[in-house]
C-alpha cells in the first residue's frame, strides 16, 4: 500500500485496482467536501466564531450600550461615580401595575444608596427596544436614560450631567 498526499495534510490510498470502484463512487474527494447542503440552506454552524462582535446576542449588545454610556459619564465625573452601580433588567418589577393605572413603563430606575448597599441604576430593556426603530435610535435613548438616572443621583439637570443629552428627541 502505498500512500499520496491529496490537498495538504489529508492522505488517501493510491488507487489500485481493487479500490478504484469506492474511488470512482466518492469521485475522490474528502468526506468534507462532499458533505451535503441539505435543500439549499447552505451548511449548519455558527457563522461567526464567539469572540467577533457579530456573535454577541443582542441582550450582551445592549448591556454595551449600557456600559459604554457609564464609561462615557464616568470619563466626565471620574470619583463622584465611584459608588454607582449600574444594571440591566427586562422589564420593572411593578409593570402590571403600571399598565393597570394606564402610566407608561420607565426606562430605567434609581435606587438610592441604603446602609452597605451603593445607588443603582437599573435600565429596563423591554420598554426601550419597544420604543426605537433602529440601533442608531436604541443607542441614543440608552445613553439618554444612563443620563438622566446619573443627574438625579448627582442632583444636577441632565443637561449639566453630559452635553451629549437629548440630540435627538423621537422617543
Amino acid at each position: 500500500m502505498e500512500f499520496e498526499q491529496v490537498k495538504g495534510w489529508r492522505f488517501r490510498f493510491a488507487a489500485t485496482a481493487e479500490s478504484s470502484g469506492a474511488a470512482a463512487h466518492s469521485g475522490g474527494r474528502s468526506f468534507l467536501e462532499r458533505r451535503r447542503d441539505r435543500h439549499g440552506r447552505g451548511l449548519r454552524g455558527a457563522l461567526l466564531i464567539a469572540p467577533l462582535p457579530g456573535a454577541r446576542s443582542r441582550s450582551e449588545r445592549f448591556d454595551d450600550l449600557v456600559v459604554d454610556s457609564a464609561e462615557r459619564l464616568e470619563d466626565i465625573w471620574g470619583a463622584s461615580m465611584d459608588r454607582l452601580q449600574f444594571a440591566v433588567e427586562e422589564i420593572p418589577g411593578n409593570l402590571e401595575e403600571l399598565v393597570a393605572s394606564g402610566d407608561s413603563a420607565p426606562f430605567a430606575a434609581y435606587r438610592p444608596a441604603q446602609d452597605a448597599a451603593p445607588a443603582s441604576i437599573t435600565i429596563f430593556r423591554r420598554p426601550i427596544l419597544q420604543r426605537v426603530e433602529s440601533d442608531e435610535d436604541l443607542r441614543e435613548v440608552v445613553h439618554d436614560a444612563v443620563v438622566e438616572q446619573v443627574a438625579v443621583y448627582l442632583n444636577l439637570s441632565p443637561e449639566a450631567v453630559d452635553p451629549l443629552y437629548g440630540r435627538t428627541r423621537r422617543f
